[in-house]
């Protein structure tokens, strides 16, 4: 089992200590926290182990789980590397381009695995269908949230969108050949509300829109390709699945069949796939110890991180 320990014990971190601690993968060690008061309180109610600094946890690991606030990922990430740690960061990588490749490049001189936390790739929906999506050429998304005062110190694309640009980028085989966007800034000193358009050089066009300030929540994505349409419900967790084929000379009196212009014709069916119900984040977490044990590439890689939040922050500059 591979020794773990969380740095940072907030909302998400306590989630993070709880799955690693019921994992039979990793042994928590224990986690650091800045904020004493709280730490205290999780030994008490949990009993997991305190550390005094960060580079007392570092040394008693293997692998080092940031759960920190983003505008510490670099520092935390750079101090876990030099002591020879694989990473697990919590999305996005970093704050900046710069810091996300130096990650990565430390990363790689030492000889280290490092996964980020975009828990959407993991979401048993996605999961159930994403094998299905083949060479999408309109993507549609939509990511709203009530409103929540954590978060907020960034903006909406780094708080909410990121996780379906790294969803897109990883379903579309292109680059990406431009990216206009707008945000508006309402309750937050950081944009609430934004939506981008990505056009990709294999024609693919993405319309994302991502607001923390909706009366009710949403998680959807639709992707349409040649003879298919797909909706993944992330929030429900349910898909959606409508595909055509060549319609038979006698369909079946109940089938559904469309005629173009052309004349051509068009039986359309449904595919309800399976959908295995699970805790995302302890696949995720689970995964990358089986990245490290096996030295296979992990499932979000530090790259892929890197890219989704370079095109975050190519969104928030056409602000």
């Amino acid at each position: 089992m591979l020794k773990a320990g969380v740095l940072g014990a907030g909302h998400l971190g306590k989630i993070h200590l709880r799955l690693l601690h019921q994992s039979n993968k990793y042994d928590l060690v224990g986690f650091y926290d800045p904020d004493e008061k709280n730490a205290k309180k999780i030994v008490k109610e949990f009993g997991y182990q305190y550390f005094a600094t960060i580079d007392e946890l570092i040394d008693a690991v293997d692998v080092v789980d940031i759960v920190t606030p983003t505008l510490s990922h670099y520092e935390c990430a750079e101090k876990a590397i030099a002591k020879g740690k694989h990473i697990f960061i919590e999305k996005p990588i970093a704050n900046s381009a710069e810091e996300a490749t130096k990650i990565m490049k430390l990363a790689e001189e030492h000889g280290l695995k490092g996964q980020v936390g975009h828990v959407e790739r993991f979401n048993p929906a996605f999961l159930s269908v994403k094998d299905k999506i083949e060479n999408p050429m309109f993507i549609e998304a939509h990511r709203l949230a009530e409103f929540n005062p954590r978060g907020t110190d960034v903006p909406v694309v780094l708080d909410l969108m990121i996780h379906d640009i790294d969803v897109i980028l990883s379903v579309v085989k292109s680059d990406v050949k431009a990216i206009s966007a707008s945000g508006v800034s309402v309750i937050s000193h950081s944009p609430d509300i934004a939506n981008a358009r990505i056009e990709f050089e294999n024609g693919c066009v993405a319309n994302l829109t991502a607001s923390r300030i909706s009366l009710k929540n949403m998680r959807k994505s639709r992707f349409f390709q040649k003879d298919a349409y797909i909706a993944v419900d992330f929030l429900e967790k349910k898909v959606e699945v409508v595909k055509m084929k060549e319609a038979p000379k006698k369909p079946d009196e109940f089938a559904l069949v469309l005629q173009n212009a052309e004349g051509e014709k068009k039986q359309i069916y449904f595919e309800n796939p399976k959908i295995s119900q699970n805790n995302a984040i302890l696949d995720e977490l689970e995964t990358f110890a089986d990245a490290i044990n096996n030295n296979t590439t992990p499932v979000v890689s530090l790259s892929q991180g890197a890219k989704a939040l370079d095109i975050a922050l190519q969104i928030i500059e056409q602000f």
